[in-house]
């Protein structure tokens, strides 16, 4: 609760928030401040989720879709922005912070 509420401050404050998410990003972490990112970026097959695809399957007892809660799905169905190695990170991040700063008057 503590971080989801600094998270709406940055929000308020109208600082860019980035959330990079690596495998496995599971539990509390993604159920929370991973997933509220204004930009969400994940590494190429990493495994996310609240709880483990054999949980749900149990819970849900039907079958998942092929790579349900990998990177390319959740990026397929919206809640992933891009898929980006871990090499190219700080590129990217610096390229989505350029593109969101705004341009000064000078």
């Amino acid at each position: 609760a503590k971080t989801s509420a600094a998270i709406a401050r940055l929000k308020r404050a109208g600082v860019l928030y980035v959330s990079v998410l690596t495998h496995p990003t599971m539990g509390g972490a993604m159920a929370s401040f991973a997933a509220l990112g204004d930009v969400t970026l994940a590494e190429p097959g990493a495994l996310l989720g609240f709880a483990g695809p054999n949980v749900i399957k149990q819970t849900i007892k039907t079958s998942l879709p092929d790579g349900f809660q990998r990177s390319e799905f959740l990026a397929r169905k919206g809640f992933v922005d891009r898929i980006v190695h871990r090499l190219e990170l700080k590129e990217t991040i610096s390229a989505i912070i350029d593109y969101c700063m705004p341009l000064s008057a000078d």
